[in-house]
């Protein structure tokens, strides 16, 4: 395999490659390189780019597995989200209100080099990694590589699309609210987000963030949250072994504060079909509603109180577009004691719903749809913004609310080339059958 052609397979593979001497950190540093310098013109999904410190890294990896080292990220380019600290560099957030560089490596970042990755870029993401689309005043309009016309999502939808794009193996990944499954069903990757507080550098929107990755393969993801998240089995045996059977809830219910987008009927078909496959797998799979009451308004508390909080800690709170700062108005009645209600009731809610349902996994949509075209938001205010994008994505933030495991996983294509996906949420900390689930679901479909 050339340098050129290892460079999309993702780093379970190139780990491989490496450890034989098939090819060197800095062959596959150089290609990665090369690879981003020529999709990124095209998808605008890489706002920097650090070539020089790069290949540095990668010297200095390949020096390491000579002296006889052998872990196994040790040498692999990533590309890491604009929304994790880098020494020296702006941590931009998509934005034009943050302009101080970072004074130390956010923790996972520091994990990161520790392991021996290989930084190559930080990824694109929309103001404040408030929205389900990559788009922002300070960079513009990141595009899907599978159809220039739609959106990769968001808000890690510039780590999606440089994976999508074959420039990039593995990206780091954050979902407060849906940020790593919106992408990663928009896109045709894998999308994990790990139970809240099990991954560094998490905690976000009142705890509703979770760092992660996306990747293309089950086996990647799994390797990366297991060398930096605090797991109680191996994720990476997991995903190699399938599950016992399991109790499996299919649901349409949705989570919106308004009317949900009626739902595409090739979604559906991706439902139906994931489905069979389980239950040719052994496992029980029944249709279930799923209870929502008041925990639609707590979820609210928390993503606005997030965002406001996150608008006051930029640099200077007058340069973010007009849009968030409406958002961020939205949320001025929301104190401590509001947010610590809203936490509780999230919590307590995700600690009884699959109980409450006779179901050890849900299985849901991603998304009312396949990835919705760029500029649909164009132009709208704060509310209508939130109202629009949260009937499109009615699915995803009720699961950061209860810190439960989830993951995205690709269930077939569209005629025009767009992904659809299918959504699968385990209980607090099983996190481990849900990858193997996953992984069983992508050796049967793939």
């Amino acid at each position: 395999m050339t340098p050129a052609e290892a460079v999309s397979v993702g780093p379970t593979r190139q780990g491989e490659l490496l450890a034989t001497g098939a090819l060197t950190s800095r062959q596959l540093t150089e290609a990665t390189l090369d690879a981003i310098d020529r999709e990124n013109p095209a998808i605008n999904a890489a706002v920097a780019v650090f070539a020089e410190e790069a290949l540095a890294a990668a010297d200095e990896a390949d020096r390491r597995r000579a002296a006889g080292e052998s872990g196994a990220l040790l040498g692999i380019p990533i590309a890491v989200k604009d929304d994790l600290d880098i020494a020296g560099q702006v941590t931009g957030l998509g934005s034009k209100a943050t302009m101080m560089p970072a004074t130390q490596d956010a923790d996972l970042v520091t994990a990161i080099r520790a392991a021996g990755m290989v930084i190559v870029a930080k990824s694109a993401l929309p103001e404040l990694a408030i929205f389900g689309f990559t788009e922002s005043d300070a960079h513009g309009i990141t595009r899907n590589p599978l159809n220039l016309g739609h959106t990769p999502g968001g808000s890690s939808g510039g780590s999606a699309a440089l994976i999508a794009a074959g420039a990039v193996g593995i990206a780091t990944a954050s979902d407060g609210a849906g940020s790593i499954r919106i992408p990663a069903a928009c896109c045709g990757l894998v999308g994990f987000k790990p139970t809240q507080g099990t991954m560094p550098s998490s905690g976000g929107w009142h705890d509703l963030s979770t760092q992660g990755c996306l990747a293309a393969r089950v086996a990647d993801t799994a390797l990366y949250l297991d060398a930096f998240g605090a797991f109680p089995e191996s994720l990476v045996e997991a995903a190699a072994n399938d599950p016992a059977p399991l109790r499996i809830g299919m649901s349409l219910s949705a989570s919106a504060a308004t009317k949900a987008r009626p739902l595409d009927p090739r979604v559906r078909a991706a439902l139906d079909q994931a489905a069979e496959a389980f239950r040719a797998a052994g496992h029980t799979v029944t249709e279930v509603k799923i209870p929502y009451k008041l925990d639609v308004r707590a979820l609210a508390v928390r993503y606005l109180a997030g965002i406001r909080d996150g608008a006051d800690g930029t640099d200077d709170p007058s340069r973010l577009e007009r849009r968030t700062k409406g958002i961020a108005r939205l949320a001025r009645p929301f104190g401590p004691r509001s947010v610590e209600w809203a936490k509780r009731k999230g919590r307590a809610w995700g600690d009884r719903v699959h109980d409450a349902l006779g179901v050890d996994v849900l299985l849901t949509p991603v998304m009312s749809g396949p990835a919705i075209e760029v500029e649909h938001w164009r132009d709208k205010g704060a509310l209508s913004t939130l109202l629009s994008m949260n009937a499109v994505y009615p699915y995803t933030v009720q699961w950061n609310h209860a810190g439960l495991p989830a993951v995205s996983m690709p269930s077939g294509v569209t005629d025009d080339r767009l992904p659809l996906a299918i959504q699968l949420i385990a209980r607090r900390g099983d996190d481990a059958r849900l990858m193997s689930l996953a992984g069983q679901f992508e050796r049967r479909t793939a």
